[in-house]
């Protein structure tokens, strides 16, 4: 029966025509020529610096930092981190120097004042030891209120950072008075 369907179905107009369209396709014929092929010995390249192929490449060189506006959040997160890096040395000189040295802490402030150092020397001395200590602790409260999930959008991070500094000024200014 399958034979009988097959051979109904071959002299359709249907399989016809596709039989005609298949014998067609096969007289085509090709008329694109192969590619020649042309084997070259491989020569190392020339050693080239990275700015001369970019020379010889009409690329532009990239601005990079010169035209790079530093944020305020950024500016303030690298501070951070360097005002505890510099909090981490105090604490060693001061340690190291506890177990090294000969005399206790009284006799080095002493030695101090027997230098007779302007006050404006001595007020400026200690705001610069102080600085790191009141910005870290500024710093570190801000990132603790921003760990309740408050203050994250981007006009709150500039307050807080702007904030963050008149406090930072104001306790390292006391700090130094003392």
């Amino acid at each position: 029966m399958a034979l009988n369907i097959c051979g109904r179905l071959g002299g359709s107009s249907l399989l016809g025509n596709l039989e005609k369209l298949r014998s067609g396709i096969t007289k085509v014929q090709y008329t694109t020529a192969m590619p020649k092929i042309v084997l070259k010995k491989y020569e190392e390249p020339a050693p080239e610096h990275h700015d001369d192929r970019n020379i010889r490449l009409a690329r532009p060189l990239s601005p990079h930092l010169t035209i790079y506006k530093f944020q305020l959040p950024a500016v303030l997160s690298i501070t951070h981190r360097a005002s505890g890096m510099m909090l981490s040395g105090y604490a060693t000189v001061l340690g190291i120097g506890a177990l090294t040295l000969p005399y206790d802490m009284s006799h080095y402030i002493s030695v101090i004042e027997s230098m007779n150092l302007s006050p404006a020397t001595l007020f400026l001395a200690k705001f610069i030891i102080a600085a790191p200590f009141g910005y870290h602790f500024a710093n570190g409260i801000r990132h603790l209120y921003w760990d309740t999930a408050k203050g994250l959008t981007m006009k709150e991070v500039y307050v807080t950072g702007y904030s963050m500094l008149a406090i930072t000024l104001a306790s390292t200014f006391l700090l130094a008075c003392l």
